[in-house]
């Protein structure tokens, strides 16, 4: 990462329609039948919790935050995380997915979400969620569906749905 003078700052207003680029070129249109996309255009992200990347003046990257009850505790759902193709591989993603967890955490928030690899995300601290304690409104392999804590003990007792945080 040092050879590419990475910039990470939250998300702007104006970074929508490169984000948009992003995502299309990267997850493609059936991105929006995923029941996390369906959690989040509901409900949106929030640009002082989400990030961008860039080189320059080129946007390579993008992390959404957004708010979501898990029962009755408050949480954020991460994601989506993209990185342009030519870019993986250099620390991108995990400088993206840090900025975000320190920014949720430096805002009071402690429980993060999301759906992904645990195998991957376990190196930031992401640990699958027991079966059953977190329910999303569709389909969702449960092995892929991982929680973090910001604060000691954030996760202990909850459990229920996973829907949009309306009141945030």
């Amino acid at each position: 990462m040092a050879d590419l003078s990475l910039i990470i700052r939250p998300e702007a207003p104006e970074d929508a329609p490169a984000i948009e680029r992003l995502h299309e070129r990267t997850f493609g249109p059936g991105r929006y039948a995923l029941t996390a996309y369906r959690l989040r255009e509901r409900n949106g992200h929030r640009l002082n919790l989400s990030f961008t990347a860039r080189v320059g003046t080129l946007l390579i990257g993008s992390v959404w935050m957004t708010p979501v009850v898990i029962g009755a505790a408050k949480a954020l759902l991460l994601g989506p995380l993209t990185v342009e193709p030519p870019f993986r591989g250099r620390g991108v993603a995990g400088a993206l997915i840090e900025r975000a967890l320190a920014s949720a955490r430096d805002n009071g928030h402690h429980l993060v979400l999301l759906v992904g690899d645990e195998p991957y995300y376990g190196r930031h601290e992401f640990k699958r969620i027991p079966k059953g304690r977190a329910r999303l409104p569709g389909p969702v392999d449960p092995a892929r569906l991982l929680v973090r804590e910001l604060a000691e003990n954030a996760f202990d007792g909850v459990s229920g749905a996973v829907r949009p945080d309306w009141d945030a």
